[in-house]
């Protein structure tokens, strides 16, 4: 089946043909760095995490552009406030919006350019769209003519006779039409700026992402994406800039995130509802979070909320409980299978894993569908427990591939990743250590009673692990235990143990 994507431009699925065979380019728009990063900031990259991984899987190799607004008015307005330079202070916030996407699990860009180290080539790009005939200097100030550019609103479906029916001119406005927009704005008291040839002043907002996804993927490139909230004006007018600047098309494929909300409102400031990332982690582990994101598809309007969460973290538990046991079972195993030697419900195990490959796969080439690629998951855990039950000696070739294929589609949902965390339970608890000690000091000294209630209490405090998802933690106990003589088999009723 061929990868289908909905197209904001044409407004329906496009099968995906790359602008140059073998590699995608792919730009999104990245954060205003003047506060922390927050939960929609996550969502929104989030998702071209995912996009870009199952790229990759495809055996597709991603150029991933991410730009960093480091210049603009609320930058410019906070770094006032704190009475220190604002680049200086868009630098120390660039850094933790960053890490704060790191701690949730989620890949970097390949290349994250500053709009003030870009500032020569949109000045290029400004005077090349003035001497085209689409952009005019006033005062000190460049603007952008709406009217001269035809197809604006190709995008959004604004029509300009009808905002210019809805607006009127502003007394003492420099521009021609109030629909025009700056592409250059004249250097005020207080705020950083750049010599160019209508003096000194600092860009627009718009035309650094017309500038930067340009330089670094050439045009036409693949995707550009961003928050469903950026579709009109700022992608609109990026078109404008870069197809009136270059006179070429822009970007074949538009991808725009659906808008999230927080317990049934819209997340802002005035409602006083925005969660950062920061704030999120302290009570929610980062794959319950990543989860909950795949577990709506990304055009959709998800919903933030407590049970949503925990919902999540019900999933997530079953997830790893699958995975474990096929650990256990596939220990000191070879991947390769020797389908004769099969029996019938083993065979039946086998046509089910490539089943659950194959709907995994049609769920995410349907413009990338992870909620249904979230249900054949867990599809594959019921009929995989099943088959566990059944056969109280599972062929073990046929669980170690099982496992690989498992790990490997939950690893373009973001799921089985290892700890980004340094601040993990394990470590700021010291539990691996603690535990080593009580198992060394008692695990074989003690009476078969004594066993018994040791093994309870160690049972129990893995338990509390693994609630927190520390799967690590979990891991180390079990192995400790291991090296030790006892075995732990974890089941839907809780776990077990025995001696080796």
């Amino acid at each position: 089946m061929a990868l289908k994507i909905y197209n904001t431009l044409s407004r329906k699925k496009e099968e995906f043909t790359p602008v140059e065979n073998g590699k995608v380019k792919m730009y999104v728009c990245g954060m205003t760095v003047y506060s922390d990063a927050h939960i929609g900031h996550a969502r929104t990259y989030f998702a071209f995490d995912v996009i870009r991984r199952y790229f990759e899987y495809k055996g597709l190799d991603v150029t991933y552009v991410q730009n960093i607004t480091d210049v603009d008015d609320k930058i410019i307005n906070a770094a006032n406030k704190e009475g220190i330079d604002a680049l200086e202070y868009s630098r120390r916030f660039t850094d933790r919006c960053l890490k704060d996407l790191d701690k949730l699990g989620i890949r970097r860009a390949d290349i994250y350019p500053k709009a003030s180290e870009t500032i020569p080539d949109m000045i290029k790009m400004i005077q090349d769209i003035i001497d085209n005939g689409y952009g005019y200097k006033s005062n000190g100030d460049v603007y952008f003519s709406v009217e001269k550019f035809k197809d604006y609103g190709k995008l959004s479906g604004v029509d300009i006779e009808e905002m210019k029916s809805n607006r009127c001119n502003l007394s003492g406005e420099l521009k021609h039409n109030d629909l025009d927009f700056a592409l250059w704005k004249k250097a005020k008291p207080g705020e950083p700026s750049w010599d160019s040839p209508w003096g000194k002043g600092r860009p627009g907002w718009h035309i650094e992402c017309s500038t930067m996804s340009s330089k670094y993927l050439g045009l036409p490139f693949d995707i550009h994406g961003g928050g469903m909230d950026l579709r009109f004006p700022h992608h609109e007018n990026e078109i404008a800039q870069a197809e009136a600047a270059t006179k070429k098309q822009f970007v074949k494929n538009w991808m725009h995130i659906g808008l999230l909300t927080i317990s049934g409102d819209k997340m802002s400031k005035s409602l006083g509802n925005i969660v950062n990332i920061r704030e999120l982690l302290e009570k929610w582990d980062a794959e319950v979070v990543r989860l909950f994101f795949a577990s709506a598809h990304y055009r959709s309007p998800p919903d933030f909320n407590e049970k949503a969460l925990k919902d999540s973290e019900k999933g997530l538990t079953r997830m790893y409980r699958l995975k474990e046991k096929l650990e256990d079972l596939s220990k000191d195993t070879g991947a390769k299978i020797e389908e004769k030697s099969l029996n019938r419900e083993d065979k039946k195990y086998l046509e089910i894993i490539k089943d659950f490959k194959d709907r995994f796969e049609a769920a995410m080439d349907d413009d990338f569908n992870t909620p249904h690629a979230v249900a054949e998951i867990f599809d594959f855990i019921n009929k995989s427990n099943k088959y566990l039950v059944r056969d109280s000696n599972p062929n073990k070739t046929l669980c170690k591939k099982s496992l690989d294929i498992l790990i490997k589609l939950g690893n373009i949902l973001t799921l089985f990743q290892k700890k980004t965390d340094v601040d993990s339970s394990l470590q700021k608890k010291d539990l691996s250590v603690k535990l080593q000690r009580i198992i060394e000091e008692n695990g074989k000294k003690t009476d078969e009673k004594n066993v018994e209630k040791l093994m309870v209490m160690i049972l129990n405090i893995r338990e509390e692990v693994r609630n927190k998802k520390d799967w690590n933690a979990a891991d180390k106990i079990r192995n400790e235990l291991k090296k030790i003589g006892f075995e732990i088999q974890d089941t839907d009723k809780g776990p077990t143990w025995r001696r080796n």
